[in-house]
């Protein structure tokens, strides 16, 4: 049983006696005692009258994916299998992050009938959204008091990366293309496979003249015969996503995890059309997440599915594990691209310690994702505290720098951009060594 407001409303009604009747106070009270219990059995009675929130029927439509940052509609059919009509407040208890727009709803149902209570759900965390129960305060006639009920009705929503990077895809399947020949441009030069013969025209590189295919021609007036070449393709391409503790430091409006889920994501995406096979790990101490053998779209349904519940979890990475990881997933040489942090000369010390065993065995990228602020703070010298600010922010710089020439050193090239940059400046690295011959 619960009561209402308009019940403590009605009992207050019960203090104008004392008012009125302020040199009787004796009557006055008594006049009190008979209202109140006036007023608990007219409750009594609402209750009564009330239908019964266990007589309801509780069934949830909602669809099974979202993307982050967009809406989706919930729907919660109340149906009334009870004799009475049912007036009623329903609390549907979604989590805080799935982002309901309201969390009560009023409800009339006649008997034997069914409403539809619809919620609009955008979430703003990444991962699964739940609602168990769904409260039901089914009030009587009067309005002063209500039978009051929790029942299941479980759903559940997978909020998945936004992707946000998609917007970069035409502008790197277009450079692909060129790479590939399907364009105007002909990429031309060693370390590519070869694709075709033919005439020599004016503008060609000298280096791809093939001089047997020449003499081969026999014609009256000799015809130079090129070598044409087509970008390296059925390569493997293993992305190893850090979600140790490093990654749930925020950059701008996001922690670092998630750029590094935007990056892969569009990395897949491009080296998938371009015809090499792609891996994915999330790993810091144990896997997280993991994508193997998939291709065309079932690469990229697999990846945002498997990388919605992926959160930083508060540890240090184990890099002494991640070799046997890569190799339990291909055992060729393959574009190792691990999407990490280097800030901090501490917590890269791992790193550096197994990149050298990487580098034996693949071509290696290290991309991590720098914040804007502290290159800006680095160009502020108003005050004293800026000029310390400033000092601090060189400092952070200069780690930053040392690390990748650090890493340099040891074979793997190194990108560092801001969080909007970073994708397409990953994708864009693959493009260049897959241009050159270096995959």
């Amino acid at each position: 049983m619960a009561l209402t407001g308009r019940f403590a409303i009605l009992v207050a009604l019960g203090a104008v006696p004392l008012v009125l009747l302020g040199d009787s106070a004796v009557a006055a009270w008594g006049v009190v005692a008979g209202w109140v219990a006036l007023c608990a059995l007219l409750a009594a009675v609402d209750v009564w009258l009330a239908a019964s929130p266990r007589a309801l029927s509780l069934t949830r439509e909602l669809p099974v994916r979202v993307r982050l940052g967009e809406s989706v509609e919930s729907r919660l059919l109340v149906g009334n299998q009870g004799g009475r009509m049912l007036r009623a407040v329903v609390r549907d208890a979604w989590q805080p992050s799935a982002g309901a727009s309201t969390t009560r709803q009023r409800v009339r149902v006649p008997s034997g009938e069914r409403r539809a209570l619809a919620l609009t759900l955008t979430p703003t965390r990444r991962g699964e959204r739940r609602a168990e129960q769904v409260t039901v305060r089914a009030l009587g006639p009067l309005g002063l008091a209500a039978r009051q009920a929790v029942l299941a009705a479980p759903g559940r929503l997978r909020v998945l990366p936004p992707f946000l990077a998609r917007k970069h895809v035409p502008s790197r399947l277009a450079r692909l293309r060129e790479l590939d020949g399907r364009t105007a441009v002909m990429i031309r030069g060693q370390g590519t496979e070869f694709d075709s013969l033919r005439e020599y025209v004016r503008g060609d590189d000298v280096r791809s003249v093939d001089w047997r295919a020449t003499a081969r021609a026999g014609t009256a007036l000799p015809t130079l015969m090129v070598r044409t070449w087509r970008p390296e393709r059925d390569r493997r391409i293993v992305i190893v996503v850090d979600s140790s503790r490093t990654s749930a430091a925020r950059i701008g409006d996001e922690p670092r995890l998630d750029t590094a889920i935007e990056a892969s994501l569009l990395l897949s995406v491009i080296a998938d059309r371009a015809g090499d096979r792609v891996d994915l790990l999330a790993f810091d101490r144990r896997v997280r997440a993991r994508v193997h053998g998939a291709s065309g779209a079932e690469l990229l349904g697999r990846e945002v599915d498997a990388l919605a519940s992926v959160h930083p979890e508060l540890i240090e990475m184990d890099w002494r594990a991640v070799p046997g990881q890569v190799r339990a997933l291909t055992t060729q040489r393959a574009l190792v691209v691990l999407l990490t942090s280097l800030d901090s000369i501490g917590a890269a010390q791992g790193l550096l310690s197994v990149l050298g065993q990487l580098t034996a065995a693949h071509t290696v990228l290290v991309a991590s994702v720098t914040d804007p602020e502290i290159a800006e703070a680095a160009r502020h010298l108003d005050d004293r505290a800026a000029v310390y600010r400033a000092a601090a922010a060189e400092r952070a710089l200069l780690d930053t720098a040392r690390l990748g020439e650090a890493v340099r050193r040891l074979g793997a090239h190194v990108v560092t951009r801001t969080p909007a940059a970073l994708p397409p400046a990953v994708t864009d690295a693959y493009l260049d060594l897959k241009a050159a011959g270096r995959l």
